[in-house]
C-alpha cells in the first residue's frame, strides 16, 4: 500500500476539521477546526474556536471538540480517539490531549509562534508525562495555512 493511501484517512478526517475551521472564519474568529475520531469510523467531537463568540481565551477548538467528545463518549479519557486539528496545537492545548488521554493527534499547519507539539514545545511526546500521543503533522497544511494567511490578511486591510 503506498503512503498516500495510508494518509487518505486521516486527510478525509482534517477536511472535516478544515470546513470547521471556515466556519470559525466567518463568524470572525482565528480559524481553527477540530474534530475528534473515535476508532477511525465516526466523529464524537468537533468545533472551531469561539474565543470571541465566547469572551473566553480558553475556548479553542481543541479544547471545545475534547469537551464534545468526552460527553459523547461520556467518559473523560479518549483513549482510542484522534483529534484532527488545522493549526499545531498551544501550551494549554497540548496540555489537554495528554490529559484526555487521546491516541493521536493530527494537525495541518505548523504554529511558529505557539506551537507546542513539535515547533516550540513537544507536549504530546514528552517523556516526563505520564501520557504521550502519536503525532502526525503537515496533513492539508497548505489548505490550513491559506486560511489563517487569508484571515489575519483582511484583518490588516
Amino acid at each position: 500500500m503506498a503512503l498516500s493511501e495510508l494518509m487518505e484517512p486521516d486527510r478525509r478526517w482534517m477536511r472535516k476539521a478544515l470546513r470547521e475551521a471556515e466556519r470559525a472564519a466567518e463568524a470572525g474568529e482565528v480559524p481553527v477546526g477540530a474534530v475528534v475520531v473515535h476508532e477511525g469510523e465516526r466523529t464524537v467531537g468537533r468545533d472551531h474556536n469561539r474565543t470571541e463568540q465566547l469572551g473566553d481565551p480558553t475556548a479553542h477548538a481543541e479544547m471545545l471538540a475534547i469537551t464534545a467528545a468526552a460527553d459523547a463518549l461520556g467518559r473523560k479519557h479518549l483513549t482510542d480517539c484522534t483529534l484532527y486539528v488545522t493549526l499545531e496545537p498551544c501550551p494549554m492545548c497540548a496540555g489537554a490531549l495528554v490529559l484526555a488521554r487521546l491516541d493521536r493527534l493530527v494537525f495541518g499547519a505548523l504554529d511558529e509562534k505557539a506551537g507546542a507539539a513539535s515547533t516550540l514545545y513537544d507536549i504530546p511526546r514528552d517523556e516526563l508525562l505520564n501520557h504521550r500521543l502519536e503525532v502526525v503533522s503537515g496533513v492539508e497544511a497548505d489548505r490550513a495555512a491559506a486560511l489563517l494567511q487569508d484571515f489575519f490578511q483582511e484583518r490588516r486591510e
